[in-house]
């Protein structure tokens, strides 16, 4: 029933058409994304000997038990030599379902992920300490995190070990010295993989995912310890990062990590992805970044996470902001239409206090110039 479908055929395809993501489901022609918009492939729909016949060939040996057992894989899978994808292969609908994510072979620079100064000023002059990287599923965080890693891969000499689920850009060394290991194939597990990196003479440790309690005390402990630790957190802003941190331990633990993190703790830079007003950029990312400034530390350690909101959206700290200051700059800026930035706002009328704010001064330059 196939015939010439082949999913070798519609991974090299997404490139040819620009799509971010394939979609292989029961009772549907293949599914691609292009510019966030899903679009059918020309093509019969699959039923459930379809998606497996189409999906087997690109299921690792090591994980086909595992699939056939738990449900549910994640892995990297390589088309050529510069062809990358990051799969999710489930089972749904009595067939093999799947969501597979084509990875650009070229790191992103801080230019052309359009963030703000602040990312590339912490890639530059920390040595030391944890930076979390925070967003939702699909807001860019792994591009992010590839930016700061290869920036100090550029700029100093360093030893880098990454621990990813799946590994998703492969580092060329520069000045630096790089391993990348992949959980399930390269180590079982975040855990042992962290236990075993840090007696690997590391300076800079990338965790791919803090995800579980182990995984994150071994950050919190390796950033204590004067190594320099970049990981993502699955949450939507700075102030649930710290909160979702604090669910791992137990209630009698809290004070202690609270202690950790004020000790040790960089920066949080949570982002979300905005659709852009220019024709030459989809999405641009409006962000809120936390620096642990001592007004920040002392907030951490006394419990007093219900003030930082405050301190982010009126500090004076060089790079700290929120994602109110972010969404104005970028209306200011002409990237995003004041409505489209009222959609993604936490606060839609001090968003547009801000901007009113921005418009009034301005005015008042023009009205200088006269």
């Amino acid at each position: 029933m196939l015939g010439a479908l082949t999913i070798q055929r519609l991974l090299l395809k997404l490139k040819e058409v620009g799509a971010s993501d394939l979609h292989i489901k029961v009772g549907v022609p293949p599914i691609v994304r292009v510019a966030s918009a899903l679009h059918r492939v020309d093509a019969p729909n699959l039923d459930a000997d379809d998606t497996k016949h189409l999906l087997k060939p690109i299921v690792p040996e090591h994980l086909r038990e595992t699939l056939e057992h738990d449900g549910g894989i994640d892995f990297s899978h390589h088309e050529g030599s510069e062809e990358r994808f990051r799969c999710s292969i489930f089972k749904a609908g009595g067939g093999w379902h799947a969501a597979i994510r084509r990875v650009n072979p070229t790191i992103p620079d801080f230019n052309e992920l359009h963030l703000p100064p602040i990312y590339e000023k912490i890639a530059d002059e920390a040595h030391e300490g944890l930076v979390i990287v925070c967003g939702v599923t699909g807001s860019g965080k792994s591009s992010t995190l590839a930016a700061m890693i290869d920036h100090i891969n550029e700029c100093r000499a360093c030893n880098i070990i990454t621990i990813e689920d799946p590994v998703e850009y492969l580092f060329r060394p520069k000045k630096s010295f790089i391993s990348q290991r992949e959980i399930g194939i390269d180590v079982p597990d975040f855990p042992r993989a962290l236990r075993a990196a840090v007696r690997q003479d590391p300076d800079v440790l990338m965790i791919g995912e803090l995800r579980d309690r182990e995984t994150m005390m071994a950050g919190i402990q390796a950033a204590e310890t004067g190594h320099l630790v970049f990981c993502t957190l699955h949450t939507a802003d700075t102030t649930q990062s710290l909160a979702r941190i604090l669910e791992f331990f137990p209630s009698h633990e809290h004070a202690f990590i609270r202690s950790a993190l004020a000790a040790g703790l960089k920066a949080v830079m949570a982002q979300r992805l905005v659709p852009c007003v220019r024709k030459d950029i989809q999405r641009v990312p409006a962000t809120e970044v936390l620096l642990n400034t001592p007004t920040v530390e002392d907030a951490i350690r006394e419990g007093e996470d219900e003030n930082l909101p405050a301190i982010m959206h009126g500090s004076t700290s060089e790079g700290m902001h929120d994602f109110i200051t972010s969404l104005s700059r970028l209306v200011e800026e002409d990237y995003v239409d004041l409505k489209t930035a009222e959609r993604y706002s936490p606060n839609v009328e001090a968003l547009r206090s801000k901007v009113r704010g921005i418009e009034v001064k301005a005015d008042l330059l023009v009205s200088r110039k006269k």
